[in-house]
């Protein structure tokens, strides 16, 4: 039953190995079976260990642990409260381990637990949909100084639609980035989702109010997730790993504003991007890539037809990327359900 659900999925569209993973099988595991070679002589051991606690002992720490003075404390608190009363009965593992056997793992305590939630998906189909911006550092000749590079991208063209080189960090000078942005741009913001980490800048109140004003939906990474804002990293790494990026500090802010202006002509109009078929982010942004990924398909099918002995698949796929996702809800493999 289990070959079946499988290859159920793989008909379906899924690989092998996360349907198998889905069942808490290795791949190996699974083509094992398939030979019919299943041999586990594996007998685990004959006897519990000699170390093992005794069932006094182990009712001995389900006592203590759930009694008043400590059922309200977690297995870290526990330990050394008895360390200090000249008590050891186990380690803090040990007890863990105990409570989740009994099922008693349950957190104490009158605070509601934590509750890890995945970050906020968001999905853009056109450019001036879904912005995400950062700041980084710029060193400056003075110890302890630097420029303050703000960053905005847009993440569906992967354009950088604003920018600005200031000597500090402060929510006022990230709003008077959007608005000059977007009047330059004569951009109506309302409905843009501007997405962005969790610093001061960020949520400072002159960023938030200006963005309200506008209508503009503010969406921030989880707290010390520097991956739920990826786009506006991986910018940060490509600017700074340019080999003409200055291997000593900037001057001062104007020679730091003349570098960051020269990157951001090249990166908008020279710089082929991978993750959107190798065309540059203004011409995806303008439209013009539609056309220009639409002749690349052409040369390379007449390359095929001209030597198809060379192709043993189809040609490179040069369609547009239509759809970028900000942190994509992972996809769920749905397996057949079991017929009885």
């Amino acid at each position: 039953m289990i070959h079946e659900w499988i290859d159920a999925a793989v008909r379906a569209g899924a690989r092998r190995g996360p349907a198998c993973q889905l069942l808490g099988l290795s791949v190996r595991t699974v083509e094992r079976w398939r030979t019919g070679h299943v041999v586990d002589a594996r007998h685990g051991p004959h006897r519990p260990p000699a170390n093992t606690l005794t069932r006094a002992e182990r009712d001995t720490i389900l006592a203590v642990v759930n009694s008043a003075a400590y059922r309200d404390l977690s297995p870290h608190q526990i330990v050394p409260r008895l360390a200090d009363a000249g008590r050891y009965l186990a380690s803090e593992s040990t007890i863990y381990r105990i409570l989740r056997e009994e099922r008693l793992l349950q957190y104490r305590g009158r605070a509601r637990a934590p509750v890890r939630r995945p970050p906020r998906a968001h999905v853009a189909t056109a450019p001036n949909q879904l912005w995400s911006w950062d700041i980084t550092y710029l060193k400056l000749p003075v110890r302890g100084m630097f420029g303050y590079l703000y960053l905005m991208l847009d993440v569906w063209s992967r354009k950088i639609v604003g920018w600005a080189v200031q000597d500090s960090e402060a929510a006022g000078h990230a709003a008077s980035l959007f608005i000059t942005t977007c009047r330059t741009a004569h951009l109506d913001p309302h409905g843009i989702v501007l997405h962005a980490d969790n610093g001061s800048p960020m949520k400072g109140a002159t960023m938030v109010a200006t963005l309200e004003r506008l209508g503009v939906h503010a969406s921030f990474s989880r707290p010390g997730v520097s991956n739920d804002n990826a786009y506006s990293e991986s910018l940060f790494r490509t600017l700074k790993y340019r080999p003409w990026y200055p291997t000593r500090p900037f001057a001062d802010l104007a020679a730091a504003r003349a570098w960051v202006a020269a990157f951001v002509d090249w990166y908008n109009t020279q710089h082929l991007h991978s993750a959107i078929h190798f065309v540059t982010p203004e011409n995806r942004h303008s439209g013009h890539d539609v056309a220009q990924l639409r002749t690349r398909a052409a040369v390379y099918m007449r390359a095929r037809t001209r030597t198809p002995q060379r192709w043993s698949g189809a040609v490179r796929n040069w369609e547009p990327v239509n759809t970028v996702y900000l942190n994509r809800e992972p996809k769920i493999i749905a397996l057949p359900a079991r017929v009885a």
